[in-house]
C-alpha cells in the first residue's frame, strides 16, 4: 500500500520536476570506480562541513551586530547569554579550520592521482575558484569578531593591495571603505561573508559536481573506467555510487563528526591555532599585537609573502603561488595520471612539494628571525621549483606500464616496488618474529578461545 502511494507520488513529482532522473544521475545509476580508497572521502566531507558552516552561520547572524562599537560585545553576548550560542560559535570556528584541512587533503589527493588531467581540467578549475572564494570567505569572516588579531590581521592584509602600482592605494581604500579598517569595512565584509560569497560558493559547488558527473570520477590507477563497458553500456569496473559509496561516506562522516565533536567540546581553541588568544581582547587601533599573523590555513602563502624583501615582490609571489595551481592541467605533461605508475623523479619532487607546503605553514606561525627567513626562502624555492619545472621533467618521465583494468584500492606491501618497501617488509617480519609479539599473539588467541567457549563467534 505504502509502496504504491510512493510510486504515485514519484510519478506525480516526475511530471513536474526531474526528481527520478536527478537521483539516477547523481546516485543510483552513477557508476564510480570500484577501487576508491580513503583519500576519496574528503570531497563528501567538504560538502558536510559546508552545510555546517551555512547553518551555524545563519543562526550566528541572527544575534551578531555588524558595527564597530557592538561587534565584539555581540560575540560575547552569543557566547554567554544566547542559549547554546557558545556551541554555535565553536561549531562555526572549528568548522572553518576543518574545512581547510579537508580541502587541502582533497587537493593533494588530486595531485597524487592526476585528477586534474584530461578530461577533468574543468573540475580542477571550478575547484580552484572554490578554493580562492573560500579564502576570501574565511578572511572576511575572520574580521567579524572584531578582536585584536582580527583587526590588525585585516589591516595588514588589506594594506598589501596598496603595493600594486598605480591603482594600489585606491584599491585598498575601496576595499576598506575608509582610510583605516573601520565600521564601513566591517559592514561590507559582513554582507559578503553572509550573503555574497556563500551564494557564489554554492553555485560553483554545483558546477563542480556537474562537471564531475559528466566525465566521471578518477581513481587510484588513473584509468578511465568508461573505456570498458558491458553489453548494457555499464562500466565493468564501476559500481553504483548508491548504496556502495553512500554507506562508506556515512561511516567516514560518523568518524569525522566524532573528531569534530571532540575538538568542539574539549579544545575549540586548539592551543591558539583555531582561535588566537589575542582575539579574545577587543580591537584596539592604538595597540599593535606583538606578533601579527593570519589564521593557520593562510600561513603557507603568508610565509611566501614575507620571505620576499620587496613588498610588491612578496604580493606578486603570494599571488603566483595560488595562480600557478590553476595551470596544473597544462603544466603536467606526463600522459600517465596516477603516482603509482609515474617515475621516481616525480614522486620525490611531489614529496618535496608537499613537505615545503607544510614547512611554509609552520613558519607562518612563527616570529620572523634570520633562521625562519632562510627556511622560508628555501621552502618557497622548492614550492615554485616543482610547479615551474614540472613541464620539463614530466614530459621526459619514464613511466611504468598502466594496467588495462583497475587494481586494488591500496597496493599490498608485497606488490610494491622499491628498496625502501623491502626494508619496511623486513622490519615487519622481524617484529612478528620477536618473542614479545609472539607472546602477545598467543594471549590474544587464548582470549578469543575463551570468548568462543562463552558462545561468542
Amino acid at each position: 500500500m505504502a509502496t504504491g502511494k510512493a510510486r504515485k507520488f514519484m510519478s506525480w513529482l516526475d511530471e513536474r520536476f526531474p526528481a527520478s532522473k536527478f537521483l539516477d544521475n547523481q546516485l543510483l545509476k552513477y557508476y564510480a570506480p570500484k577501487n576508491f580508497n580513503f583519500l576519496y572521502f574528503f570531497g563528501s566531507l567538504a560538502g558536510l562541513v559546508l552545510v555546517n558552516q551555512i547553518l551555524t552561520g545563519i543562526f550566528l547572524a541572527m544575534h551578531y551586530k555588524p558595527a564597530a562599537e557592538l561587534a565584539f560585545d555581540s560575540v560575547e553576548y552569543i557566547m554567554r547569554d544566547v542559549d547554546w550560542g557558545w556551541l554555535l560559535r565553536y561549531l562555526h570556528s572549528t568548522g572553518a579550520s576543518l574545512f581547510f584541512i579537508v580541502i587541502y587533503l582533497h587537493m593533494f589527493r588530486a595531485l597524487f592521482y592526476g585528477s586534474f588531467k584530461k578530461p577533468r581540467e574543468l573540475i580542477w578549475l571550478f575547484g580552484m575558484v572554490i578554493f580562492v572564494l573560500l579564502m576570501a570567505e574565511a578572511f572576511m569572516g575572520y574580521l567579524l569578531p572584531w578582536g585584536q588579531m582580527s583587526y590588525w590581521g585585516a589591516q595588514v592584509i588589506i594594506s598589501l593591495f596598496g603595493a600594486i602600482p598605480v591603482i594600489g592605494e585606491d584599491l585598498a581604500l575601496w576595499i576598506r571603505g575608509d582610510y583605516v579598517v573601520a565600521d564601513a569595512t566591517l559592514n561590507r565584509f559582513f554582507a559578503l561573508h553572509v550573503v555574497g560569497l556563500p551564494l557564489a560558493i554554492v553555485a560553483l559547488v554545483v558546477f563542480h559536481l556537474t562537471a564531475l558527473r559528466t566525465v566521471g570520477s578518477n581513481n587510484p590507477d588513473g584509468i578511465e573506467i568508461k573505456a570498458h563497458k558491458n553489453e548494457q553500456g555499464i562500466p565493468v569496473d564501476g559500481i553504483p555510487f548508491h548504496p556502495y559509496y553512500t554507506v562508506k561516506d556515512l561511516y567516514i562522516a560518523g568518524i569525522f563528526l566524532a573528531i569534530f565533536a571532540f575538538i568542539v567540546f574539549y579544545t575549540p581553541e586548539m592551543g591558539g591555532l583555531f582561535l588566537e588568544h589575542p582575539n579574545f581582547d577587543p580591537a584596539d587601533p592604538m595597540k599593535t599585537p606583538e606578533h601579527i599573523q593570519p589564521v593557520w590555513y593562510f600561513t603557507p602563502f603568508y610565509t611566501i609573502l614575507r620571505a620576499i624583501p620587496s613588498k610588491l615582490g612578496g604580493v606578486l609571489a603570494m599571488g603566483a603561488a595560488i595562480a600557478l595551481l590553476f595551470f596544473l592541467p597544462w603544466l603536467d605533461r606526463c600522459p600517465v595520471k596516477s603516482i603509482r605508475y609515474r617515475s621516481g623523479v616525480f614522486k620525490v619532487a611531489l614529496a618535496l612539494f608537499v613537505v615545503s607546503f607544510f614547512v611554509l605553514g609552520i613558519l607562518g606561525t612563527k616570529p620572523v628571525t634570520t633562521t625562519t627567513t632562510v627556511l622560508a626562502r628555501v621552502s618557497a624555492s622548492i614550492y615554485f621549483g616543482f610547479l615551474l619545472l614540472l613541464p620539463i621533467f614530466s614530459a621526459r618521465e619514464r613511466t611504468k606500464p598502466v594496467p588495462e583494468r583497475l587494481t586494488e584500492p591500496v597496493i599490498p606491501l608485497a606488490k610494491r616496488e622499491g628498496r625502501h618497501w623491502r626494508l619496511i617488509e623486513r622490519g615487519i617480519h622481524a617484529v612478528k618474529a620477536s618473542e614479545p609479539y609472539r607472546r602477545t599473539e598467543a594471549k590474544l588467541h587464548q582470549q578469543i578461545e575463551r570468548l568462543k567457549n562463552f558462545g561468542y563467534k
